[in-house]
């Protein structure tokens, strides 16, 4: 079995309620509310524990609202390892109207990184010992777009497996170094070999084009309710995606990208890889809030699979 890390830069404490009726200028009554740690690397920390496997949890963490992340990622049993920021993590809020079924997400940004707070992440990767390295989520405010593309480069250099979710020019930056994995939607897709949109039957030819660029080796490609394809210059699967009573999209790309990467440290086939990836994402989606995935319902899933 081989060692898994992940890497969060901008974690989230998530807090999340229901309300009935979204009204302007009204006080609006909402439940009690669930608080979940959250942030990419984190939640693919928490999808690997809950098929069974381990992975350690490098993640920056500052103020009152860190030291409730930190005790929840200690509940869930993850393997933590924390850079501590003097500035607070951030928070983000999930809102669910039970009148009309809509979700709200309203996301904050992640407070500066200190010169000498970034100089402790690139250490840590510099001390990694590890096989796979899963850079996920936003970068925080004033970090330059170049810097997952740092953390890559040094990765590589030791040998790790570098497993990028990410989007925007920090995705476009990290490519150009080359990672293992990438997990890009058929919109980011599209930007990345530098036009407006793709249509299904042009996405294997694209997600090939960055492998012959060697800005990856694979390539999955996150197809929303069509499922997912998985590229590699000599493989290519598709999986439809099953169909759920959908409750929260929160964290289902993250919870695809765990049954990946899990599934990859237990040698599955690609074929497996990306059948547990999309039960992971599907699964996720028929939960309220920020919980992920129950593993009853990816068993069950893959069967249809």
């Amino acid at each position: 079995m081989k060692t898994i890390t992940t890497l969060t830069i901008n974690p989230s404490l998530d807090k999340s309620t229901h309300f009935a009726g979204l009204i302007a200028e009204q006080k609006i009554r909402c439940g009690k509310p669930r608080y979940d740690a959250g942030g990419g690397g984190i939640n693919v920390s928490k999808a690997i524990a809950k098929l069974g496997g381990t992975s350690k949890c490098i993640f920056t963490s500052g103020g009152s609202s860190g030291e409730l992340l930190e005790e929840l990622i200690t509940k869930e049993g993850l393997q933590p390892e924390l850079i501590r920021t003097k500035n607070w993590t951030r928070e983000n809020f999930i809102a669910f109207d039970s009148e009309t079924q809509s979700q709200y997400r309203f996301g904050f940004p992640g407070n500066e990184l200190s010169p000498a707070e970034q100089d402790e992440i690139l250490q840590k990767v510099k001390d990694l010992k590890t096989d796979y390295l899963v850079i996920s989520g936003s970068l925080n405010e004033g970090l330059h777009s170049d810097f997952y593309k740092q953390i890559a480069q040094i990765a590589k250099a030791s040998k790790i497996k570098v497993v990028v979710d990410t989007s925007g020019e920090p995705l476009k930056k990290v490519l150009e170094t080359g990672v293992y994995l990438i997990k890009p939607n058929i919109g980011e897709l599209a930007k990345l070999i530098g036009i407006e949109r793709l249509e299904l039957p042009e996405v294997e030819k694209a997600a090939k084009q960055l492998i012959e660029n060697k800005s990856a080796e694979i390539v999955v490609v996150s197809l929303g309710a069509d499922g997912a394809i998985l590229v590699t210059k000599d493989e290519t699967h598709f999986v439809k995606a099953p169909k759920v009573e959908k409750k929260s999209t929160v964290g289902a790309g993250d919870s695809m990208v765990g049954g990946m990467v899990w599934a990859l440290s237990q040698n599955k086939t690609l074929k497996e890889v990306i059948q547990w990836g999309v039960a992971c994402g599907s699964a996720a989606t028929m939960n309220e809030g920020t919980q992920l995935f129950n593993v009853e319902d990816v068993m069950q899933l893959l069967k249809e699979i």
